[in-house]
């Protein structure tokens, strides 16, 4: 292409409809246009006003509503994962892909250099008839990217042995997916929207792109971007993190106050994102587990499936047991802020991945309940590769039983512990190198010279 000065680029942004995706592109935006880039978001015309306050530069980061057809199977006026079940996603995916025409008309007229986009596998030769580079942008762990490249397509047949058996040449085989997992393999096989399977969709949009950038550094994932690259054969760019600076912000006084009751470390945190809905039992098994394990908590959780607050969903008589001791709460929690709050001791959590580098820069020790297919993949890189945290054992039906619970929380938390002392040994020495003040810098740099290079071509 492209254009004779391209020290200056102009980026499009349209991620998948999840504010799991949704902000890590913006964060993105945020690194790109702090160094001058220019930057246009698509979204679903609701979402714009919840991202608003997220731009830190406005004057070069413009967002770019789609107003997303109904489609059958759809709740009325749902535009994100945030309100659609899981097995209703496709039905999102399909609406979202009948935006084809606006998106093709805003970039006639916009005409960027570059497209960042994930699930939508018609972005690239839509792209590339109007002369921009298709760059798909992993805000995932790459090793499920690498999953997706197994050498056996899924299909609804596949059978428990050939779902979790891993690719050829995996760089490890204790990050794999046990055999009472293997649901959580066999949901790409399933529709998702447009006549393809969710594998299906993310192998096209993957192949098809020019380059593939992932959102991580190589001191934690190393051997499987080299992994990635080889059996796909795509050029591979690291822009890092991109998280936010949060040093001027503070923690609000009524967490600030609850938390000075207690000890330093003494706390152990629960949060599992804004998209986990428990069922009851679950639920109620969980805040049980907190009980059993006598340390001061705060759990941060969605009411469960059929419960309109937390309150009606605890077990009976546990408000009254854990009085003073324990809070249950049902609404939005600053987490990152928390977990930099000298009082909290352990983090227990989904292991998605935005709250997976929240937690590495913290000084908490880490207990995991994976939910869904990559928190497996990097619950086992967190406990395995890194050994810097502990997998909850589940009991009969993938359950989460309070005493195993239990058991995980009280053994990081025991300081005389020598399993707890080698955990937050290994996690001290990586939140050092990955806290360098230069690195994220460096790896900016890198990212943006890179795609220079791939706009001169």
């Amino acid at each position: 292409m492209r254009k004779s000065d391209c020290s200056k680029l102009h980026i499009a942004m349209f991620p998948w409809v999840a504010y799991g995706h949704f902000i890590p592109f913006l964060h993105l935006s945020n690194k790109l246009a702090q160094k001058g880039h220019k930057i246009s978001f698509l979204l679903p015309k609701g979402v714009q006003p919840k991202l608003e306050n997220l731009s830190q530069f406005p004057n070069l980061i413009q967002f770019f509503p789609l107003l997303l057809p109904q489609v059958d199977g759809l709740p009325p006026g749902a535009e994100t994962t945030a309100v659609v079940p899981m097995n209703q996603q496709k039905y999102l995916a399909f609406a979202v892909d009948q935006t084809r025409d606006r998106v093709e008309s805003i970039f006639k007229v916009l005409k960027p250099d570059i497209v960042f986009y994930d699930t939508w596998f018609w972005i690239p030769d839509l792209a590339r008839q109007l002369g921009i580079s298709p760059v798909f942008y992993v805000v995932a762990a790459s090793m499920s990217a690498g999953m997706v490249l197994k050498h056996k397509k899924l299909t609804r047949e596949t059978t428990v042995e050939e779902a979790i058996e891993l690719p050829p040449g995996y760089p490890s085989s204790s990050v794999r997916f046990k055999a009472e997992e293997a649901h959580a393999l066999l949901f790409l096989a399933e529709d998702f929207g447009s006549g393809l399977s969710f594998e299906e969709r993310m192998h096209k949009s993957m192949i098809g792109s020019d380059v593939v950038a992932f959102r991580t550094y190589r001191e934690i994932e190393g051997p499987f971007l080299d992994y990635f690259a080889q059996r796909s054969g795509k050029l591979v760019l690291l822009s890092g993190p991109c998280l936010p600076e949060t040093k001027t912000q503070q923690l609000d006084e009524k967490w600030v106050s609850w938390l000075s009751q207690f000890e330093p470390g003494s706390v152990v945190f629960c949060s599992f994102g804004s998209e986990t809905q428990l069922q009851k039992d679950e639920f109620q098994e969980l805040v049980l587990g907190f009980e059993l394990c006598r340390l001061p908590f705060l759990v941060a959780l969605k009411p469960p499936k059929g419960c309109s607050t937390v309150e009606e969903a605890l077990p009976e008589g546990l408000q009254e047991r854990v009085k003073g001791r324990g809070l249950v709460y049902g609404g939005w929690v600053p987490q990152e802020l928390l977990l930099h709050h000298p009082n909290i001791g352990c983090f227990v959590n989904h292991c998605g991945y935005g709250s997976m580098w929240e937690f590495l820069l913290s000084d908490c020790q880490i207990v995991l309940i994976p939910q869904i297919f990559d928190h497996i993949l990097i619950t086992r890189l967190m406990v395995n590769e890194l050994k810097i945290g502990v997998e909850v054992e589940r009991g009969k039906n993938t359950q989460i039983p309070k005493e195993s619970l239990s058991e995980a929380i009280k053994l990081v938390m025991d300081k005389k512990n020598e399993t707890a002392k080698m955990l937050k040994a290994n996690r001290d020495k990586l939140k050092h190198t990955l806290s360098s003040r230069h690195l994220q810098e460096e790896y900016i740099n890198n990212f943006i010279q890179a795609l220079q290079d791939l706009v001169k071509k």
